[in-house]
């Protein structure tokens, strides 16, 4: 019922206004095609169709359709997209400590350990649980050099997680900024001619 509100409302907006084209163009629109697969397979009811039924799934995409009406979301996504250069660089250069990381522990642990660390690509396991500081423990140094390292490793880890967080919180604080300074700028304008 929903689906056939929308499509009777949609020539309110003037992009469908058009009684039969508009409707139909706001038929072939992302969000319309996943309300409609989201409410199609309940109305067929044949036979033992499990394919049908998995398109029940894009119900939960209709959930992407409340984040346009949350400020706070929209936020962070502008955020995001606003700093992006910055949280790419900071991922690449993630990268780059996790690959070092990974090369100097496995020359430092092969020889004690060929099983754990037998190559550079099976040692950034053991360098993202150090990184991450979450330490599962599967895998872990025993040479005293391999110890310290390790130290070391995770406190570089708790500073390299924390530059995102910073660029991060200087985005929000400039977008808030920003925020504060057009709604006092647009309570001087007069709402009808801009002036």
């Amino acid at each position: 019922m929903e689906y056939m509100l929308r499509l009777w409302t949609c020539v309110e907006n003037p992009a469908f206004a058009s009684p039969l084209m508009g409707r139909l163009r706001y038929a072939r629109t992302p969000m319309a095609i996943i309300d409609l697969l989201a409410f199609l397979p309940g109305m067929v009811r044949v036979a033992d169709l499990r394919m049908v039924r998995i398109l029940r799934l894009f119900r939960l995409l209709r959930a992407l359709k409340a984040v346009r009406y949350i400020a706070a979301l929209v936020m962070i996504r502008e955020v995001i997209r606003e700093r992006r250069d910055e949280l790419v660089m900071t991922l690449v250069f993630m990268l780059f400590m996790l690959v070092m990381i990974s090369a100097v522990m496995y020359e430092v642990e092969h020889d004690a350990q060929p099983t754990a660390f037998s190559s550079i690509p099976a040692t950034m396991w053991w360098g993202i649980a150090s990184l991450t500081t979450m330490g599962y423990g599967d895998i872990y140094p025993i040479t005293s050099v391999g110890k310290l390292l390790a130290g070391v490793f995770a406190l570089l880890g708790i500073g390299v997680f924390a530059i995102p967080t910073g660029i991060l919180a200087s985005g929000f604080s400039d977008k808030l900024a920003s925020l504060r300074v057009s709604r006092l700028t647009s309570s001087e304008r007069c709402p009808t001619c801009g002036k």
